[in-house]
This record gives structure tokens, C-alpha cells and sequence, in this order.
């Protein structure tokens, strides 16, 4: 599932709370205590340090791409862009809430909170062999908010100034010293090469090569159809311990499919090497293949320890007919999750019922103590229900016949004022109750038919739009829908990116990932207690307060989620012996390296 998110993959790491002693300069910060890695660790324990570099890796996407830039609002960025670019700092995977030193080879977090500065390394350089400075990571973090995603402009809000204070340190001055997200979101800033972009419009799409500091550089690209990055062989980052063991690819390239079938097809084919399967009736039923039977193709489960987030159908609550939440309770009541994971996923997912579910982070049973000391104040101002009543989503027989949840998803409508005549749901004034679902996956077409049928019974018509990549990001970025489907995804620790989601002031910013139009006063009340949380006590009861009144408001329809990952391949990879816990969908294969022996059996075979 492809995620209505823009924060590129730098950015998706773990945002975090620091914990760091005064002035004094750290390889890496940790949330609690101190971070696993010291000073003089040579390599991550979930690499191969000694993994060989070379061959070629080919991946897959779907829809299509008009920017390598994926910083902006414009455009859709081709698969990985951000290889191209580093950060100050990077996140462990094996370790939750920890950063280490990239660019910046040490970071002081000011006594009182109030700043951060990074010392960067002396040889770091862009790929063009010009040096990166402090001037570049001012000028980095300036057009990222002037000019970059309008999420950037709400995640440095509280960023007053960045200025440089020596010869290779850089130091940022906030707004709020509460706000102990601040060092973390600092250092997670891409590096852009300021007199590479003279000249140029940072906002605009563009198919030229940008000039990173990173891994890789674009090498050839078609649009639309495919992109190839290669492994940059002066890069000055590759020993650093941060990046020992990883980046072992001469060449990534992924091809591009308008279909997910077509694309399963070209994976069986040979046409590309390594598939992540989101698709449940895919795995169940479409791998006894040749290939998997001959061993040349492997299947794996991985379990992952991330928070699932909340995929659902989004309601766009700007929509008069979505406005009153005993509809939008309606609309989930219509939902037959039991008979459509039997019938379309073999029973192998679980629905959702918390925007922070597969993890500690999810509200269960009733308030805690301290969710109650934050929550009280706002009686009367968020449902009832949230002090009375543990969330849990409707659930049927599986038998198909939802007659139970449908009446009480007619007897919700019918106290919102709408009547059931000739067979059609209309409001006081005639008008039908008539809605568009917009998707740009069809291999959600499956799971809405039946949904729609439901809604049908209650005399409600909707319809469903598969569109192309670029059309759906414009209409998700000027809010031209009534549904989608979409993800909210999450950390281990949230933070700042809540706003984006769900703050009042992002409801009409062009672009913003607060698709549903959230306008309350009771959630930016929670999710200020959220960002200015001063332990993880304190983070993880904001969280579920927050998670309840969201909950109860039925903004979202809940899909489901796994907490595993499945992927297939073919056999030509080296890895280490495990994935590191934390790992997000994109990190799997991070340290895979290519097996010359194993890439010699497989053509062969092939060749057959």
C-alpha cells in the first residue's frame, strides 16, 4: 500500500527525544539512557561489514514518476530519489530512538534545550567533488522550508534561525525549548549543494540529475518507465561507521508497471529481482511457480516491531454529507472486514482499531490515570464515549449476511436526518446520498465492491476512480475528494508530524497530509501534550488520548494491517542473518549484497 505521505525516506526514521549532557559533544543521541554504540563502534551489529560491493539490483514500482526531486509539492518522485542525498545524522535500526553522526560527526544539544549544533566532518563533499559546508546545510534547511513540501514549513515552525558558528559547525535556534523533538528533526536534514541549485527553481518538477552527497547518483532515467542510480565509487561517506556494510549495489534500477498483476508477472519472468508483497490472495495462491519450486525464487516472513499506523478509507470531512460523525459511524458499520479477509486475504490480516496500532502506543480498554489527567479537561468537548466505552471496531459472522451492523448503521443515518425513499438515502431537502472513492491502486477495486454493496442496502451510492499517479497526487494535495485510501504512518515516537496529520492549522494548507480536514481544538490540544511530552510515560499516554479521540470521531473507515513483511526474490542475494527489528519496508534490503555464485546459478537456470 503506497502511503499519502511526502516526507521522503531521510525523513521517515524514527523522530525522537534526546537525551544529552550539557555541551558536551555526542557521536549519537538516545531517548533513554545511552545509545548501544560508543565512540570507535566500526559498524552497525546488523551489517556485513565485509559485504562485497558489486552487480546489479533490480526492483519494481507501479504508476509512474515526473521529478527526481522529492522535496516538493509538484510532482511524483521517482522510487528511492533520496538515495542521492545524506543527512546530519543517522538512525540505528537495531535500537529504538537512536541517532549517530553522518555528515556531522559530533552534536551538542544546548543545557537549556533552547539549541543544537552539529560539527560536520571536514571531508565530507557532494558527488561532484565540491566540499559540503555549513553554508549548504543553511541554505539545505532554508529552501526546505521556503520552498520544499509545505510539511516542512509545520515540522521547523519552531526553527527560529540557522547560522553557522565555525569552520565546519552549523547551529539551529528554536522557538520553544519544549519542544525536545527539535535536535532529532535537526538532524535528520537532507544536504543540498547550494551552488548546484543557483539558477534554479527548487519547487518546480525537474528530470536533471540533483547533485547529493549520498551513495548513489542518477545515472539514466526514462519517464515515467524506469530509473537507474549507481553506487558512487568516490563517495567520501562509504567507511564511515554508519555506512559500513551497506550500499553494496554498483547499480539499483527500478522498473516501472501500470498494474500490480503485470508487475508479479515480470517478477516470475526474471524482469526484476526482489518483490514486496502486499497483495494477500498474490501470496496465498499465486507463488507455486517453477521458479519457487526449483528454489530459484524464495519466500519470506519478516517481522517487523514498527507501529502499523492506520490504513483506511479517508473521509473527507470538508464534504457536507460527511459532516456529522453518527454518518461517518455509519459508513464503518457497513464495512464487512470478516468476510472480505476470509474471502480476499485468506485470513491473514487484522483489522485496525488504532491509528498507532502494533504498539505500545495504541489505546486499549478504558482511560489510564494519566490519560484521564489529560483527557478531563476536554469533557464535553470530545464524545462521550471516550471515557465510558473501550473502541473496538464493528465485527461480523463472516458469512457475508451484515445484517446486525447494517441496522444499526440505518438507525445511526436516520438520527442524522436522512430517509430512505424509493430505495435511495436523501437529506431533508431531497438531495441522495451519493460519494466517489478515488484510488490510484486498482488491488483495492476487490475489497470496496463489496463495501459499496452494503452501502447499497442502506440506499447509498457510491462509486470508485482509478486514476494515474500524477492526477491523484494533485487531487490529494487540493483535497478534491470525498474518500481515498491512504496511510498515516508512524514512529516509534511521534512528534511534530501529528500536526501535519491532524493540526487545525494544516486543514486548508495545500498539500498537507490532513486529508480528513481535522478542525478541533480537543486534538491540537493533545497533540501539543504529545510534542512537548517531557518522559515516554508522558509520550505514550498523550498518544493514546489522542488515539481515542480520533477513534470516536469515526473520521476514517480502518482497513488492516500485518505485522510482518512478505517478500520473495530471487536467489542471487548475500544478507546478514537477520533484519534488524526496527527496519521499515524500504531498509530490508539496505545490507543485502549480490552473490557472484548464486547470480551464476540463476542465469543459468534461466538460460534453460
Amino acid at each position: 500500500m503506497k502511503s499519502h505521505q511526502f516526507v521522503p525516506s531521510v525523513l521517515l526514521a524514527l523522530l525522537l527525544v534526546f537525551c544529552s549532557p550539557a555541551f558536551a559533544q555526542q557521536i549519537g543521541i538516545a531517548l533513554h539512557g545511552a545509545p548501544k554504540y560508543t565512540a570507535g563502534f566500526t559498524h552497525f551489529d546488523y551489517v556485513n561489514p565485509d559485504a562485497p560491493k558489486g552487480g546489479e539490483a533490480h526492483f519494481s514500482a507501479l504508476q509512474s514518476f515526473d521529478t527526481v526531486n522529492p522535496f516538493t509539492l509538484k510532482g511524483v518522485s521517482a522510487a528511492d530519489a533520496g538515495i542521492v542525498f545524506e543527512s546530519l545524522m543517522a538512525s540505528s535500526l537495531d535500537e529504538p530512538s537512536t541517532e549517530y553522526g553522518w555528515i556531522a560527526q559530533s552534536v551538542t544539544v544546548a543545557p537549556d534545550k533552547t539549541w543544537v549544533s552539529y560539527k560536520l566532518r571536514p571531508e565530507a563533499k557532494f558527488s561532484d567533488g565540491s566540499p559540503l559546508t555549513p553554508e549548504d546545510v543553511i541554505f539545505s534547511f532554508e529552501t526546505l522550508r521556503d520552498k520544499g513540501h509545505p510539511f516542512y514549513r509545520s515540522y521547523y515552525k519552531d526553527v527560529v534561525k540557522a547560522e553557522q558558528t565555525g569552520p565546519h559547525e552549523v547551529k539551529f535556534t528554536f522557538r520553544d525549548a519544549t519542544n525536545t523533538e527539535l535536535p532529532i528533526i535537526m538532524g535528520q536534514l537532507p544536504v543540498f549543494s547550494k551552488k548546484s541549485w543557483q539558477g534554479r527553481d527548487f519547487a518546480a518538477t525537474t528530470l536533471d540529475p540533483i547533485i547529493g552527497s549520498g551513495p548513489y547518483k542518477i545515472d539514466n532515467l526514462t519517464q515515467g518507465r524506469s530509473i537507474s542510480y549507481v553506487r558512487d565509487k568516490n563517495w567520501w561517506g562509504a567507511n564511515l561507521p554508519v555506512n559500513k556494510g551497506r550500499y553494496n549495489f554498483d547499480r539499483i534500477t527500478y522498473d516501472y508497471y501500470r498494474d500490480a498483476t503485470v508487475a508479479l508477472e515480470a517478477f516470475f519472468a526474471g524482469r526484476y529481482d526482489y518483490r514486496f508483497e502486499n497483495i494477500a490472495k498474490h501470496w496465498a495462491l499465486d507463488y507455486d511457480t517453477p521458479a519457487v519450486q526449483q528454489g530459484l525464487i524464495k519466500k519470506s516472513v519478516l517481522k517487523n516491531e514498527l507501529p502499523a499506523g492506520m490504513q483506511a478509507w479517508i473521509i473527507n470531512t470538508r464534504r457536507p454529507i460527511f459532516q456529522d460523525k453518527r454518518v461517518r459511524e455509519a459508513l464503518d458499520d457497513a464495512f464487512d472486514f470478516e468476510w472480505s479477509d476470509k474471502n480476499f486475504a485468506y485470513n491473514s490480516y487484522t483489522r485496525t482499531q488504532s491509528f498507532f496500532d502494533n504498539s505500545e502506543l495504541a489505546a486499549t480498554g478504558l482511560p489510564s490515570p494519566a490519560e484521564l489527567k489529560l483527557l478531563t479537561p476536554l469533557r464535553g468537548k470530545i464524545p462521550d464515549d471516550v471515557f465510558t466505552t473501550e473502541y473496538k471496531e464493528p465485527v461480523s459472522d463472516g458469512s457475508g449476511d451484515n445484517r446486525d451492523n447494517l441496522q444499526k448503521a440505518a438507525a445511526l443515518l436516520k438520527d442524522a436526518g436522512w430517509t430512505l425513499k424509493n430505495g435511495t438515502l436523501v437529506d431533508a431537502t431531497g438531495k441522495p446520498f451519493v460519494f466517489e472513492v478515488i484510488i490510484d491502486e486498482p488491488m483495492f477495486e476487490r475489497w470496496t465492491q463489496p463495501w459499496f454493496r452494503n452501502l447499497e442496502r442502506l440506499g447509498i451510492h457510491a462509486t470508485m476512480r482509478t486514476v494515474d499517479a500524477s492526477q491523484y497526487q494533485n487531487r490529494m494535495n487540493n483535497f478534491d475528494f470525498d474518500m481515498t485510501v491512504a496511510v498515516f504512518g508512524q514512529k516509534l515516537s511521534p512528534g511534530n508530524e501529528e500536526l501535519d496529520y491532524f493540526g487545525s492549522t494544516r486543514a486548508d494548507v495545500e498539500g498537507s497530509n490532513n486529508l480528513i480536514g481535522v478542525r478541533d481544538p480537543a486534538v491540537d490540544v493533545m497533540i501539543d501534550k504529545i510534542i512537548h511530552a517531557n518522559s515516554r510515560e508522558d509520550l505514550v499516554a498523550a498518544c493514546r488520548a489522542l488515539d481515542r479521540i480520533l477513534l470516536w470521531n469515526h473520521y476514517v473507515i480502518p482497513e488492516w494491517h500485518i505485522g510482518t513483511y512478505r517478500i520473495a526474490y530471487w536467489d542471487k542475494f548475500g544478507m546478514p542473518p537477520s533484519m534488524p527489528k526496527y527496519a521499515s519496508q524500504g531498509a530490508v534490503t539496505d545490507g543485502w549484497w549480490i552473490d557472484p555464485a548464486k547470480t551464476d546459478k540463476i542465469n543459468a537456470a534461466q538460460k534453460r
